[in-house]
């Protein structure tokens, strides 16, 4: 991390600056305490929290999923105890497992802010240490594209099985190909709800006057892949794009985006979503379940555990693969690690604009 350059947290509309500590790793990370202490952010009076003042003082409440609550207690309740001595409030949270409101109480207003400030800081970095639940997607997997993509699973391995790593455990699932436009940590039906109502709102907000009401014709063509070096691949996509050469896709996916970036519920990870979808992934060695995972969503990363494979006769013979064209009419909110009847992903809610 730069000095001149650090991390920013947003929350709530407003942005803190993450100082730099020094950090350990721990074998029970759920388990270990962790502070927002006085040195980790600036605990000034603010508008963006409701404080009511009440006989006794000052109460407010926040909203925060139950997974996060031993986040916020720590070990032995080391947590909220420094919590409540530092900033003289008393914190009450559900018990495990329950959903409702961390509900802070102290006789000094600042002191209520502060305490609140705190707790929302360590949600927020224990959220991002989170493995992705949710993501939305483009469904790309209409049988004329399945069977294109078989096809060239079958030639790579009929041309290809030779090179370094390249074997039909790293192909994705035909059934389950897709173009990812975010990925979302929801931790409990409450986060779920209001995605699947922003969801629905972006039809209103933007979509509608990009579509007009009608499908998209999208083509997915080419291949690439993200790394330096082509002898040394983890994950390889086919490329997607319009039919017609306009933007609107990769304008509804950015939009899309930026609408769950600015709700709170998506971090962003590129300026623009990059239109493409996973063919062929080291991870899927392992387990043929298992979705790209992001650094930034999951906290850690099992790059150390891949076995890359030797990518460059697969993009020198099939760098301009035509797997076929389709129509996109929908977005999906799909579940992680889940399959539907058609073999997609479980659907929380699904957007249809044409």
């Amino acid at each position: 991390m730069e000095v001149l350059r650090p991390t920013l947290i947003r929350i709530g509309g407003r942005i803190y600056r993450k100082n730099i500590i020094q950090q350990q790793s721990y074998p029970n990370e759920e388990e270990d305490d962790f502070y927002a202490g006085p040195g980790d952010l600036t605990d000034e009076p603010c508008d963006a929290f409701m404080v009511e003042e009440t006989e006794r003082g000052f109460q407010c409440a926040v909203e925060v999923p139950s997974p996060l609550y031993k986040y916020i207690i720590g070990k032995k309740g080391e947590t909220r105890k420094r919590l409540e001595t530092e900033t003289r409030t008393s914190i009450s949270i559900p018990k495990p497992g329950m959903e409702g409101q961390i509900v802070i109480t102290g006789q000094q207003r600042s002191g209520v802010i502060s305490a609140r400030t705190r707790i929302d800081v360590l949600a927020e970095s224990f959220r991002k240490k989170q493995p992705f639940t949710h993501f939305l997607s483009f469904a790309l997997n209409q049988p004329a594209i399945q069977e294109k993509f078989l096809q060239f699973k079958e030639e790579v391995l009929e041309k290809c099985s030779k090179d370094h790593g390249v074997n039909s455990s790293l192909f994705q699932n035909p059934a389950k190909l897709h173009l990812t436009i975010g990925t979302l940590v929801l931790l409990n039906e409450q986060e779920i709800q209001k995605a699947c109502e922003l969801l629905q709102r972006s039809k209103e907000d933007f979509i509608d006057k990009t579509v007009g009401g009608k499908s998209l014709t999208v083509e997915v063509a080419g291949i690439e892949y993200m790394n330096d070096d082509p002898a040394m691949i983890d994950v390889l996509y086919a490329k997607v794009h319009m039919k017609d050469g306009s933007d609107k896709l990769q304008l509804i996916a950015d939009r899309l985006m930026e609408q769950f970036v600015t709700s709170g519920l998506m971090m962003k990870e590129w300026d623009r979503v990059k239109l493409h979808a996973t063919i062929m992934n080291t991870l899927f060695r392992k387990d043929p379940n298992v979705e790209e995972k992001n650094s930034a969503t999951t906290g850690k990363s099992s790059f150390k555990e891949r076995e890359t494979f030797d990518g460059r006769n697969i993009l020198k013979i099939f760098e301009n693969f035509c797997f076929g064209e389709l129509q996109l009419n929908s977005v999906h909110l799909s579940q992680r690690f889940s399959t539907d009847s058609s073999g997609y992903y479980a659907t929380s809610e699904q957007l249809t604009f044409s």
